[in-house]
């Protein structure tokens, strides 16, 4: 393990060697498969001090979010529990205080586990991230960043800099739902992770809505398709939640595991989606 001066030093060491040199900053997941003997990688930069990942900035269109803030970062921080209260019960869901206090949200995307609980909230408000290597710095929007189970669009040489959330300037029109279903209610890996956000108009009609799901599909995604029902007509009627159920019910491809079944986690995300239109529909 080295630790790099700063970010161009690890990005150095990282160019020398594309794919050799693996960066980790709490190393909370790194630890468990080290415990467990499944660590393969052996190479490791340690990044979680690097200033240039550090930090919380608040700007008129976006908040900017190093990738080395940790879970209790986000959980003290005002502002986010304000207007992005999504990702703030995410980050007061995630293990233990231990835990909280290690763990960051750029290695949280970086790990790509389908069953992470920031990812889901990430994806509601349309998340952006800036990645950088020694050639330069790129941004990408995060719906898309995964291209499969445990795969994410980054290359060897670069790492997560920073995570860019777009600032709505009508928050308070907004319905907020967050929802982790796992064995007991603490420090546990989730069956179901369902975020979701609706703006609702004066007279209650749904303007926009944004449906994020994990550990229902080999990533977390946005369910588009269960979205576009919520939005048809003028009312929330029983029969479009019905209608909405059976389209998220194709969405999901949960699998059997350890944790639950594929029924199991269909069943739970359809109810947690009644629940989120419950939400939408009060006054």
């Amino acid at each position: 393990m080295e630790s790099p001066r700063d970010l161009s030093a690890a990005l150095a060491r990282m160019a020398s060697e594309a794919g050799v040199w693996k960066p980790f900053a709490g190393g909370t997941d790194l630890m468990v498969l080290l415990e467990a003997g499944k660590l393969a990688h052996r190479r490791f930069l340690n990044i979680l001090k690097l200033p240039e990942l550090l930090g919380i900035q608040v700007a008129p269109q976006y908040v900017w979010l190093g990738a080395s803030t940790t879970y209790t970062d986000v959980r003290r921080n005002e502002l986010l529990a304000r207007e992005f209260p999504l990702l703030s019960r995410a980050a007061a869901e995630t293990g233990s205080i231990a835990t909280q206090n290690r763990g960051t949200l750029g290695g949280n995307i970086a790990n790509a586990s389908p069953a992470a609980d920031s990812p889901p909230a990430l994806l509601v408000y349309d998340a952006e991230l800036e990645i950088v290597s020694a050639r330069g710095t790129r941004w990408a929007p995060y719906r898309g960043f995964w291209t499969g189970y445990k795969q994410i669009g980054l290359q060897g040489d670069e790492l997560i800099r920073g995570i860019r959330l777009p600032r709505n300037e009508n928050a308070v029109s907004w319905r907020h739902f967050y929802r982790k279903v796992g064995t007991r209610r603490a420090q546990a890996i989730s069956k179901v992770c369902f975020a979701a956000a609706a703006r609702v108009s004066d007279i209650g009609q749904i303007v926009d809505v944004r449906i994020a799901l994990g550990s229902v599909a080999p990533t977390v995604f946005r369910a588009t398709q269960t979205e576009a029902v919520l939005r048809e007509g003028a009312a929330l009627t029983p029969e479009r939640v019905r209608a909405a159920q059976d389209v998220l019910a194709r969405e999901v491809a949960p699998i059997d595991d350890i944790r639950s079944t594929a029924r199991y986690r269909r069943r739970i995300a359809q109810n947690l989606l009644a629940e989120f239109c419950e939400v939408i529909s009060s006054r």
